[in-house]
């Protein structure tokens, strides 16, 4: 899996911390930003799915 290498703002990363362990929903800071991505992803693809902007290979 690629590695990449970003700045968070501190505030932002306080909030992620506050739902990484055991008492969070995420095991770890890398899960959470994948889950993160992820749902941001889908979310762009339904405005585009909306807006039909959306090409064949990625419906």
């Amino acid at each position: 899996m690629p590695k990449i290498s970003v700045e968070v703002p501190q505030e932002l990363l306080d909030d992620l911390d506050s739902h990484v362990g055991e008492e969070g929903k995420f095991v770890n800071r890398s899960e959470a930003i994948r889950a993160s991505i992820r749902k941001t992803l889908d979310a762009l693809d339904e405005i585009d799915a909306r807006h039909d902007r959306l090409d064949d290979e990625y419906e």
